[in-house]
C-alpha cells in the first residue's frame, strides 16, 4: 500500500522538480524588470491573468501557472506594479513590487507567428519556448 502511495506522489515531484529548474533557469538568463500591471477580471473569476503594457503598442497578457495566486489582492505597496523577468512573447517569471515569491506565467494566447528573431534561442535555451514555437506549460 506504501508503495502505492509513493508512485502516486512520484509524478507530482517530478512536474515541481522541472518547474523550479526552469524558474531557476529564467532568472539567472533574464533581469528582472519593474513594469506598471493592470489584472482585469476574467469570466472564470480566476485571479491567474496579468496584463503588462510593454510598449504603447504591445501588452502582453500573461496566465500565472500551475495555480492562479491573486497578486493583486495580496498585501504589498505596488499593486500596480510588477517585477517581470523573462521574454514577453513567450512568458517568465513576476512578482509584485514588495515581495512575494517568484511565479511563473505563460502568454493568455500564445502565438507561434513569433517564433524566431531575436532573443528566441535563449528563450528556447531557458525553457520558455519549444523548437515548434509551442510555449512550455510547467
Amino acid at each position: 500500500m506504501a508503495v502505492i502511495g509513493f508512485a502516486a506522489w512520484v509524478p507530482w515531484v517530478a512536474i515541481a522538480y522541472c518547474r523550479r529548474h526552469r524558474v531557476a533557469a529564467i532568472l539567472q538568463a533574464y533581469p528582472w524588470r519593474e513594469w506598471p500591471c493592470l489584472h482585469p477580471p476574467r469570466a472564470t473569476g480566476s485571479p491567474a491573468t496579468i496584463a503588462i503594457p510593454f510598449r504603447e503598442d504591445f501588452t502582453a497578457t500573461f496566465r500565472i501557472i500551475p495555480f492562479p495566486v491573486a497578486l493583486a489582492e495580496l498585501d504589498h505597496v505596488h499593486p500596480d506594479r510588477i517585477w517581470f523577468a523573462g521574454d514577453p512573447r513567450f512568458g517568465g517569471v513576476v512578482s509584485p513590487v514588495g515581495g512575494h515569491y517568484p511565479v511563473r506565467v505563460v502568454p493568455h494566447t500564445p502565438r507561434r507567428e513569433e517564433c524566431g528573431g531575436e532573443g528566441f534561442e535563449l528563450a528556447l535555451r531557458v525553457g520558455l519556448v519549444r523548437r515548434s514555437g509551442k510555449g512550455t506549460r510547467t
